[in-house]
């Protein structure tokens, strides 16, 4: 099979970042799905794997970590799919990825993709379906019900990203909170209140004068999809007291992060990664199928809609090179997608 590899850790101005390599395709044994992949997404994650630094790669590496595809064979164990079926999923980073004509992934971290939406916008939901979904409902411990959040603020940090993107919409449409989502350019403005937001306020500007000109004193939980330390004080200074934030941007190599300020407000802090389950190969694994499951349901319904805004033709290595120097800006809105390779 194709496969688009990093064989060197180089910046993606580099021609040489990406390489087009032909290796044997896999076979499915045990809770295996071998998916013929149609569309990729491109991720933060993705960029991140591909950092330029010293270290030498071992075997070629290939990224990806949302996609949408067909079922071609199975697993002994698998039970959940049959070959022919249409899925979508976001695979585990200990693995292969999905920039390749084919990729294995377990069964119980894949759900059917959803039939309203094509494969590229299918492709574009599953990593951060996962990650807004755990965050907010197991993480924050929001419940999925209007009734339970009368009165009650979320914020969104990073509201126009792909996470941000997703989360805004369960809070709102799923658990009926009130949301403010942080957003600075007029068009991410516009795409988070599009989403659902009620309320936009500039990152780059001390939180709580922005909330009381909406006549909001503190918020009740947190949901910060990027920049943790740059955003850390101006959480501690927005959250009600027994509040929770979410985080999910590592700080690795950043300034040490001052979680003392939380103490006197008993506020509940959790990290959120959806690859954990699949990493640690954890008990309620297939927690992430079920989910997922009930997802591609409400995009089928029209109670969630896919972020995709950029759909950047077949994958090869030039285009990837492409998509991976777009997520490098900063200033992506929504998700970005590949089609297969041609």
């Amino acid at each position: 099979m194709r496969a688009i590899v990093v064989t060197r850790y180089l910046p993606v101005d580099d021609p040489e970042c990406f390489v087009e390599i032909e290796l044997p395709t896999p076979e499915p044994h045990g809770h295996d799905l071998l998916v013929r992949v149609r569309a990729v997404s491109v991720n933060p994650v993705d960029t991140q794997m591909r950092t330029p630094r010293s270290e030498i790669v071992g075997a070629p590496l290939i990224l990806g970590w949302d996609a949408a595809g067909v079922v071609e064979a199975i697993g002994e164990a698998v039970t959940l799919f049959r070959p022919g079926d249409e899925v979508y999923y976001a695979g585990s980073i200990d693995r292969a990825g999905s920039n390749s004509e084919y990729q294995l992934v377990d069964e119980r971290i894949v759900g059917p993709k959803p039939r309203r939406l094509d494969f590229a916008q299918a492709a574009a939901m599953p990593l951060t379906t996962l990650t807004a979904w755990e965050g907010l409902f197991e993480r924050l411990g929001i419940a999925p019900d209007p009734a339970a959040n009368v009165n009650r603020v979320l914020l969104v940090i990073g509201g126009a990203g792909g996470v941000g993107s997703l989360t805004i919409q369960l809070a709102k449409r799923l658990a009926g909170l009130r949301v403010v989502a942080t957003a600075s350019r007029p068009e991410s403005v516009a795409w988070t209140r599009e989403l659902g937001a009620d309320l936009s306020i500039d990152p780059h500007q001390p939180f709580r004068p922005q909330l009381a000109t909406a006549g909001l004193d503190t918020v009740n939980s947190i949901y910060c999809a990027n920049a943790t330390a740059q955003h850390l004080d101006q959480m501690a200074d927005v959250i009600a007291p027994q509040g929770k934030i979410c985080l999910i941007a590592g700080t690795r190599g950043e300034r040490p992060l001052n979680f003392g300020q939380f103490h006197d407000k008993s506020v509940t802090s959790a990290w959120e990664l959806m690859f954990n389950r699949p990493l640690y190969q954890t008990v309620d694994m297939q927690a992430q199928h079920d989910l997922l499951a009930e997802a591609s349901r409400l995009f089928d319904a029209g109670v969630l809609r896919t972020t995709l805004t950029e759909r950047l033709g077949s994958l090869s290595v030039e285009r990837l090179r492409q998509a991976h120097a777009r997520l490098e800006t900063g200033a992506m809105i929504g998700k970005l997608v590949l089609d297969g390779l041609a």
